[in-house]
């Protein structure tokens, strides 16, 4: 009896705990579907749906002829799902040798069994994303890969992964290469600076993303966002202009050993930015873009600032052209500080237009500070009204501030009047200063700077960058027709007499400045280091274009700006005036060729080149002709065309067409093009007549 009531006890006490135990899995169950229902229902969907962002391809930033200044450049890199579903001891033991066999090949730094173990090893440790190798490869080697064995399978029978990296190139190199701008190499974090910082959200696009559910052990694509690709931004730079810009300015950096420089070509009428060069020297002695100096460098301009001296002056009327002013032996006294000549022995009595043309420091500080020292405000406030203390707002970042100081600041000293009218402690960058420079040429009007004309969708413009005008009017027409005239003097008469032309008359100043080192101040550790500048226009009496070139700490104690910066402004402005068609300055001897011969043009599509010599005004014979290519003849008083043909299987002779022509042409034939250089084709690599293989590389090289 007492063993009976022993078993009913512990099966009881049994029956309680099991009982007790349900009651807490119930409970527990509960808790999770009622409490915590939605945080391992979405634990769930995680694991049997995933999303994968699409990234959207990159736009591209183009020159203003289209061709390309940055673009993205696809390249993958291979990756291994040693868990996929279908990947079976069988299929991977099977075709491990082969696999490793091909990698090895491919890729040329490891050998066959060295693959092999290190996917073996991969694959014992169950690895979801192993790297096969570090390289990243092109679409067309990923082609290739594809087709090794297992990779063929795909990605749940095969494991095959293949990560995309969109990689940015520039394909001039480093022409303009601070304007364009970079990227960081984490893509989350975008542009670093240039063009590609300004207009990121453009060029970027919006990314789209595909979403995949597990269904049976493999990923099927539920639903599927197209990303849409970023807008190209067609930029102002010229990229032949560009290139003058930064071959002048590169070969005088080199020939005086200067520490850095910077050339800016700008439209007058529309702001556009043709050319902008920036070079600076590494620690080799290479010159390379390494800063954007005419953007970012503020500095004290030095002479060029005279020009706003000058406006001041004539437009409150206290001084005329043919005032006399009395600049003696070279040197004055301001207080205690002695201000002086470049000109040793001084320049007697000049003229007000003299004083400008000959760059005299002390004509220039005398007219400003006997007619202002008692009244400091009205000069300074009417450098303020022409804009000198206000930054352009352009979209590029970095655009270093301007500082031009104010009567009564904790700066101000008896002296600064006198040695701001000449350039110094007041700051302006490059770009500031030639804006100002293009105002005068613009008659007065004051434009902004404008690195993009148009952004572009898949060659369709949606949108098209118009001129912003900062200021109507700097000064009065009648200020603008008196410093003009100086401007001109300037290089006719004046200190940069060495860049006068005979085709063409150019208007623009000379600056020559000491370089501040901190508070060690002009002379410093190593001596005075200067900095040269010249700034213009041209052709001077229908100004097109403006420019300004600056060249700091030149060497070789040759600093002077007519020699250092003018020379550069003289070849940039030279090819600039030769490329124009709207010239109308012409020697006289070239008038008298034009007049007895048609021009002369190279073979090309007919369509293009009738156009364009319908346009100028020449008679066109043999536009009957059916082909779509001709080669063209001048004669007395026409110009002839005649039918070109290109016989399938032989090279072609495409000496002396533009690249565009020559590309399309070869690569219709069948023919792979590789072009070197810019201008017309003055070298192919297969000579014309032979025989050749549809898929042959033929290199042009471009002069």
């Amino acid at each position: 009896m007492q063993i009976k009531k022993s078993i009913i006890l512990r099966f009881g006490l049994l029956y309680i705990g099991i009982a007790a135990l349900a009651v807490v899995i119930l409970a527990k169950a509960l808790y999770l579907q009622v409490i915590e229902g939605d945080k391992w229902d979405e634990i769930v969907e995680k694991q049997n749906n995933t999303d994968i962002v699409i990234d959207a391809n990159r736009g591209d930033i183009l020159a203003s002829d289209k061709r390309k200044l940055a673009c993205s450049v696809p390249t993958y890199r291979i990756y291994m799902d040693m868990r996929a579903n279908g990947l079976t001891d069988d299929v991977f033991n099977s075709k491990v040798d082969s696999l490793s066999l091909l990698l090895s090949r491919f890729y040329g730094d490891r050998s066959k069994n060295t693959f092999k173990a290190s996917l073996k090893k991969a694959r014992a440790q169950g690895k979801r994303y192993y790297m096969v190798h570090p390289r990243r490869i092109s679409f067309t080697e990923l082609k290739k890969v594809k087709a090794f064995p297992i990779f063929r399978l795909g990605a749940n029978k095969g494991g095959f992964i293949a990560e995309k990296n969109e990689n940015r190139k520039l394909p001039f190199g480093e022409l303009a290469a601070r304007t364009v701008g970079s990227l960081y190499a984490e893509k989350d974090l975008g542009a670093k600076f240039g063009l590609e910082r300004a207009y990121h959200n453009s060029l970027k696009g919006v990314a789209g993303v595909s979403t995949r559910t597990r269904v049976s052990g493999n990923w099927v694509v539920e639903e599927q966002i197209e990303p849409i690709d970023g807008h190209d931004i067609v930029t102002t730079i010229d990229i032949g202009l560009q290139d003058v810009a930064e071959s002048a300015l590169h070969q005088q950096l080199q020939s005086h050993q200067a520490d850095h420089g910077c050339a800016v070509l700008m439209e007058v009428a529309t702001g556009k930015i043709r050319a902008i060069a920036n070079l600076g020297r590494t620690t080799t002695g290479r010159y390379i873009e390494k800063y954007n100096y005419a953007i970012g460098e503020a500095t004290e301009p030095g002479s060029t600032f005279k020009l706003a001296s000058m406006i001041v002056a004539l437009e409150d009327g206290v001084v005329q052209l043919k005032d006399s002013i009395e600049t003696g032996k070279g040197y004055c006294y301001f207080y205690d500080r002695k201000m002086t000549d470049s000109h040793h022995g001084g320049y007697g009595t000049l003229s007000v237009k003299e004083v400008f043309e000959k760059s005299s420091n002390v004509g220039i500080s005398k007219i400003i500070f006997d007619n202002y020292r008692d009244n400091p405000r009205r000069y300074v406030d009417r450098l303020y009204s022409m804009g000198l203390k206000d930054p352009l707002g352009i979209e590029i970042k970095g655009e270093g501030l301007p500082m031009i100081k104010y009567p009564g600041e904790k700066t101000w000293s008896g002296v600064t009047l006198p040695w701001m009218s000449i350039g110094y402690e007041i700051q302006q960058t490059p770009l500031q200063v030639l804006t100002f420079y293009n105002a005068v040429a613009n008659n007065g009007k004051m434009v902004k700077p404008m690195f993009v004309e148009a952004i572009q969708h898949h060659g369709e413009t949606i949108q098209e960058m118009e001129t912003t005008v900062l200021r109507p009017s700097i000064c009065s027409l009648e200020t603008i027709e008196k410093v003009h005239k100086m401007l001109v003097g300037v290089v006719e008469d004046g200190t940069a007499k060495n860049i006068k032309s005979k085709r063409y008359k150019i208007a623009g100043k000379t600056g020559t400045a000491q370089i501040a080192k901190g508070s060690s101040g002009y002379k410093g550790e190593g001596g005075k280091k200067y900095q040269a500048s010249f700034c213009g226009y041209f052709p001077a009496d229908r100004p097109l274009y403006s420019c300004i070139v600056v060249v700091n700490a030149p060497s070789n104690n040759v600093y002077y700006a007519n020699v250092v910066a003018g020379s550069v402004f003289k070849e940039i402005a030279d090819r600039v005036y030769a490329q124009s068609f709207e010239n109308t300055d012409i020697d006289t001897e070239y008038e008298i060729q034009l007049a007895k011969h048609q021009p002369y043009s190279k073979g090309g599509k007919k369509e293009e080149l009738v156009e364009v010599l319908e346009g100028i005004g020449v008679l066109v014979q043999g536009k009957e002709v059916e082909s779509p290519w001709i080669s063209s003849s001048a004669r007395e008083h026409d110009v002839s065309l005649r039918s070109k043909s290109f016989p399938s299987g032989i090279v072609p002779n495409v000496k002396g067409m533009g690249a565009k022509d020559a590309v399309s042409i070869l690569e219709n034939m069948g023919l792979k093009v590789k072009v070197n250089g810019i201008g017309r084709v003055v070298q192919q690599s297969m000579t014309a007549g032979q025989n050749f293989r549809k898929g042959t590389t033929i290199y042009l090289r471009m002069g």
